[in-house]
């Protein structure tokens, strides 16, 4: 079970979210390409980043922040927020960026999320996001009407190769994971599932590892890594 650390980006800095909320935000360095260095330092093999001004606008906003954080590591780094259209995802993948992340436009283009898969197979990942049980799209600001098993059947007609499930109820809040519903997510995907949202301690770690038999191939630590709740050096040394 890879661990990967978060580097989520608004105004060009390096935050948290409190449950996915626009203005519930925390700055933790005004220096991102310093911080991913920093994770890489501590074992990070992937380092994920999201453009959260991306996400919420519908367009990337912080290309050359990111850039910047692909030049400073040698780790591999995907990225998401704001992907929308195929150009988009052709600079990223030119800049060096390994995996590219769609949320919102895998659920409304399905022409875009199919050619993205044909032209990068290996390097397109879907972010489906949790809200109350179902699932929610542009900046977890609203919800669509589909069961999880359709959403899932049609990633894998695409030919995506990841699944990143994100519990937006429980994301910065640092409550703990809802192990319950990423068992449920994890077992309706055929798809590789990374999991994440309220992973507070090594316990909840522990809970993903005891089920990574149904498919979980990794998890994202977000603020528990930055407010020390997680060592992130040791959570790499003990479950990837």
């Amino acid at each position: 079970m890879i661990i990967i650390p978060a580097i989520d980006i608004k105004d060009g800095k390096c935050v948290r979210l409190f449950k996915g909320e626009e203005e519930k935000v925390t700055v933790f360095s005004d220096h991102p390409s310093e911080i991913a260095k920093e994770w890489e330092d501590a074992g990070a093999k992937w380092i994920h980043v999201v453009d959260l001004d991306g996400a919420f606008q519908g367009k990337p906003k912080n290309y050359n922040v990111i850039k910047s954080i692909v030049e400073a590591v040698s780790c591999p780094v995907q990225v998401g927020g704001g992907i929308r259209n195929i150009d988009t995802v052709r600079e990223y993948i030119a800049m060096g960026v390994k995996r590219v992340i769609l949320g919102t436009a895998a659920f409304s283009d399905e022409e875009f999320l199919k050619n993205a898969c044909s032209e990068y197979p290996q390097e397109i990942a879907v972010g489906i996001d949790t809200k109350d049980g179902k699932i929610a799209v542009k900046g977890w600001t609203e919800v669509i009407d589909q069961s999880t098993e359709q959403v899932m059947q049609n990633m894998h007609e695409a030919g995506v190769s990841v699944i990143l499930n994100t519990n937006v109820d429980r994301d910065g809040t640092m409550e703990g994971i809802n192990i319950e519903g990423a068992k449920k997510f994890i077992e309706s995907s055929s798809i590789p599932v990374i999991a994440s949202g309220g992973i507070a301690t090594m316990e909840d770690l522990e809970k993903l590892a005891s089920i990574k038999h149904l498919g979980i191939y990794g998890a994202i630590l977000g603020k528990s890594i930055y407010t020390g709740s997680i060592n992130l050096k040791e959570a790499i040394q003990r479950y990837s």
